[in-house]
């Protein structure tokens, strides 16, 4: 469909608490090919609506591994977490920094999927950090807010 810009630390609308998703129709559908695109034109493993200036429940998860479909997932939350590490985060919304971040080791995240049924997923390590990091922006939450530190990302 279309590459939409990514709006960038300092935009309002990344501190908006995002409103849930009460029917999927053709703008839903449109939204997540527009995300897929945004996403996959970048260097991410994820993208929140509210980065596109949609301020909808929605997200979508890649982490590049070729067996697995991209996660997209409508109206998510955080049903159980466990366990507790740091390690680096960065984001499309904040170019050229990282923090470390503490995060749950394992998350269950239960939402819908664009075909409108129920779904669960049992995440740990990368893929329950980056549920935690997109949810966070459906709540207008950034992760420098939760970053232990930033650090400047420096070409060598």
């Amino acid at each position: 469909m279309a590459v939409r810009k990514i709006l960038q630390y300092g935009d309002e609308r990344l501190n908006t608490i995002c409103t849930k998703v009460d029917k999927i129709d053709r703008k839903i559908l449109n939204l997540v090919d527009d995300m897929m695109d945004t996403l996959y034109e970048g260097t991410g493993i994820g993208l929140a609506a509210p980065q596109i200036g949609i301020l909808k429940r929605v997200i979508l998860i890649d982490l590049g591994n070729e067996e697995e479909e991209p996660i997209i997932l409508l109206n998510p939350k955080i049903t159980a977490r466990s366990g507790n590490e740091k390690d680096y985060e960065g984001c499309l919304s904040y170019l050229g920094y990282e923090g470390e971040v503490f995060r749950p080791t394992n998350v269950t995240v239960e939402g819908i999927n664009i075909k409108g049924k129920p779904v669960k997923y049992e995440a740990e390590g990368l893929l329950a950090r980056a549920f935690c990091h997109e949810i966070d922006h459906l709540d207008g939450v950034l992760y420098m807010s939760r970053a232990e530190e930033m650090y400047e990302l420096t070409e060598d």
